[in-house]
């Protein structure tokens, strides 16, 4: 089967329904491909964000470490799929850049997040609310599974089986409503209801091509942990571009205005 998406059928403009494309189960694959050649062709970017992002982990790390131990720490870094499509934001910005034949550099990335802000700032608050309630949802957990004293490994490990299908039901909510919402906000002159809306309709009707993607995001967020979140500073801005080409070959939002490209202010 090939990878080249199905063309969708054209709805009216004021739809609130971005139509979307058949994908192929491992149109995923095809996505980091050209996710890593947008990586090669703004490295300096992709690394000073990338450096970002590590410098951001390590700081929440070690504020859940103190504040609630192994427990909120866990709860901390399994909430990190919940954040990391925002903190990837301002790299879609970098595809769209290359997508139009333009060269990126960081100041026209920095203000290209400023137009969609009012947004970008509605979608941040609910990903926080529900990293939030992940996050008491792992307390509670530990309740009934107290790890305090002695270790006791029956406990550690029905707490992690038990967290983590718990956490697997907010992150499939948070997966389906951003992967597609979040680059097509950056780049479209869309609500965000509308969005995510049409992100989860999107991952509805792909369902093998979206269970795959979902695999290769965990498994190489996964590598990033594992290497005390070093390996981030490559993985968070090479999926990020990957997710603004899996949006192109999603969904065909042709009918919504492009978001004029933003000039960055001069002193």
């Amino acid at each position: 089967m090939s990878d080249q998406p199905q063309s969708p059928r054209p709805v009216p403009p004021n739809s609130m329904l971005v139509p979307c494309r058949s994908l192929s189960a491992g149109a995923g694959f095809g996505w980091l491909r050209a996710g890593w050649n947008d990586f090669k062709s703004a490295k300096q970017i992709s690394l000073i964000y990338g450096l970002f992002v590590f410098v951001v982990s390590l700081l929440v790390a070690s504020l859940a470490w103190k504040l609630g131990g192994f427990v909120l720490l866990f709860s901390a870094l399994s909430g990190f799929v919940f954040v990391a499509p925002m903190l990837a934001f301002g790299l879609y910005s970098v595809s769209r850049q290359l997508c139009e034949g333009h060269t990126p550099n960081l100041a026209h990335t920095i203000s290209a997040i400023k137009r969609p802000l009012g947004n970008s700032m509605v979608y941040t608050l609910v990903l926080l609310v529900i990293f939030l309630l992940w996050s008491r949802a792992g307390m509670m957990v530990q309740v009934f599974f107290p790890l305090g004293g002695e270790p006791n490994w029956g406990h550690l490990i029905t707490f992690l089986l038990i967290g983590s299908a718990v956490g697997s039901i907010f992150a499939t909510a948070s997966f389906a409503a951003s992967v597609f919402s979040l680059p097509m906000l950056a780049n479209r002159d869309i609500d965000v209801i509308t969005a995510v809306i049409s992100s989860v309709n999107g991952v509805l009707r792909n369902k093998p091509a979206m269970l795959v993607w979902a695999f290769l995001i965990c498994s190489l967020t996964l590598v990033g942990f594992l290497t005390l979140g070093i390996g981030l500073i490559v993985i968070i801005p090479w999926l990020a571009y990957a997710t603004w080409h899996g949006y192109r070959a999603g969904l065909d939002v042709s009918a919504w205005s492009i978001l004029p490209r933003e000039e960055p202010e001069k002193s």
